[in-house]
C-alpha cells in the first residue's frame, strides 16, 4: 500500500505539472481523489491492514492527498493567470487612438420652437401654466361660452370619452382653471397637445399642439394685446416682420381677430408658400368675453383680459419650410437629422 500511495502521488504531480486547461485538473481531481478515485479504492483496504499499520498508512495517504490538493490549487492558479496574462494582451487598449464620436439625440424640431416661444413670452412677463389633456366638458366648451347644442362644437369633432368627458379639443379649458384658482393680474402661457377627429392628412393630425395665452389685469385693451402679438411676431420671425389683424369670430373672445404675418420666405412679395397673397396667418386672438370672466369667478365690471391661441406645428412649418405636418409625426430619422 505504501508503494502504491508513493506511486499515485509521483504520478499525479507528474500530469498536474504537464496539464494546460482547467479541464484537464478537472478529470484528474476526479479520477484520483474523487468518490470512485484510485486513492479512495487504496484507502478502502485499509481494513486488511494490522492496527499497527492502520495509524501509519492513515497519516501517508493524507499527506498524498493535502499534496494532490496543493498541487491541483497551485496549477489551476497557475493557468488563471497565464489566462489573464494573454487576455489582457490581446485586449490592449491604445489609448492614443482617436475615440469614435458617440450619436448624440437632439432636440425635436416641435419642442425647438416651443422653447423659443416660451423664451420671448417669459421675457414679457408670463408664466407657463398646463392643464390635463382628458378634459370636462365643462371647461372645454361651456365654461368658453359654448353651451350644449352650441354650433361652436360641431367645428370641434371632438373626442368624447363619454357624454362629460372629453380629449381637450383646444388648450383654452386651462384658463377657466387658472382663472379659478388665481387672482388677477394673470398672465400665463399654456403650452399642450390638443385632439380633435381630423382625417390625417398633410395639413391635418388628430393630434397636434397648440399654444394658448391670457392675460387678466385692470385696464387691459385690444391695444395691449396687439402690442404684445406684435413683439412676438417680431422676435420670432424677424424684425421686419410686419402683422395685421383681421376681423374674426370666436365664442370665448369679444371683439375677436386674427392675425396674420408677413410671409417669411418671401418677406411679403408674395410666393407659393402664403398663395401670393404676401400674409400667413398663425394665430386668433380677441378680448376676453364677459361670460368667461364670470365662469372664471373675476368680475367684468373690474377686470379685463385677451387671450391668443397660435397653432405650433403650423410655426414649425412655416419656419422650417415643411409642407407636411405629417413628417413632425413619423420620426423618420432621415426627416430628424435636418435639425
Amino acid at each position: 500500500m505504501r508503494d502504491k500511495l508513493h506511486i499515485i502521488r509521483e504520478e499525479v504531480l507528474d500530469r498536474i505539472e504537464k496539464a494546460d486547461h482547467a479541464n484537464d485538473l478537472e478529470e484528474i481531481r476526479v479520477k484520483y481523489l474523487g468518490k470512485k478515485g484510485e486513492l479512495t479504492k487504496i484507502l478502502r483496504g485499509m481494513g486488511k491492514l494490522s492496527p499497527e499499520e492502520r495509524p501509519v498508512m492513515g497519516q501517508l495517504a493524507n499527506e498524498v492527498r493535502q499534496a494532490i490538493e496543493s498541487a491541483l490549487s497551485a496549477k489551476v492558479k497557475d493557468i488563471e493567470e497565464r489566462a489573464m496574462a494573454i487576455k489582457l494582451e490581446e485586449e490592449t487598449i491604445d489609448v492614443t487612438l482617436p475615440g469614435e464620436r458617440p450619436l448624440l439625440g437632439k432636440l425635436h424640431p416641435l419642442t425647438t420652437v416651443l422653447n423659443q416661444i416660451t423664451e420671448i413670452f417669459f421675457g414679457m412677463g408670463f408664466d407657463v401654466a398646463e392643464g390635463p389633456e382628458v378634459e370636462l366638458d365643462y371647461y372645454n366648451f361651456e365654461a368658453l361660452n359654448m353651451p350644449k347644442n352650441h354650433p361652436a362644437r360641431d367645428t370641434q369633432d371632438t373626442f368624447y370619452i363619454n357624454e362629460n368627458i372629453l380629449l381637450r379639443t383646444h388648450t383654452s379649458p386651462t384658463q377657466i382653471r387658472t382663472m379659478e384658482k388665481q387672482e388677477p393680474p394673470i398672465k400665463i402661457l399654456v403650452p399642450g397637445r390638443v385632439y380633435r377627429s381630423d382625417a390625417v392628412d398633410a395639413t391635418h393630425s388628430p393630434i397636434f399642439h397648440q399654444i394658448e395665452g391670457l392675460v387678466v389685469d385692470k385696464n387691459i385693451t385690444m391695444g395691449d394685446l396687439k402690442g404684445v402679438l406684435d413683439v412676438f411676431a417680431k422676435r420670432m420671425f424677424g424684425d421686419k416682420t410686419r402683422t395685421r389683424f383681421r376681423p374674426h369670430h370666436f365664442p370665448f373672445t369679444e371683439p375677436s381677430a386674427e392675425m396674420d404675418v408677413s410671409c417669411v420666405t418671401c418677406e411679403g412679395r408674395g410666393c407659393r408658400i402664403c398663395s401670393n397673397t404676401g400674409w400667413i396667418e398663425i394665430l386668433g386672438a380677441g378680448m376676453v368675453h364677459p361670460r368667461v370672466l364670470e365662469y372664471g369667478k373675476i368680475d367684468p365690471s373690474e377686470y379685463t383680459g385677451f387671450a391668443f391661441g397660435m397653432g405650433l406645428d403650423r410655426i414649425v412649418n412655416q419656419i422650417f419650410g415643411i409642407d407636411d405636418i405629417r413628417l413632425l409625426y413619423e420620426n423618420d430619422i432621415r426627416f430628424l437629422n435636418q435639425f
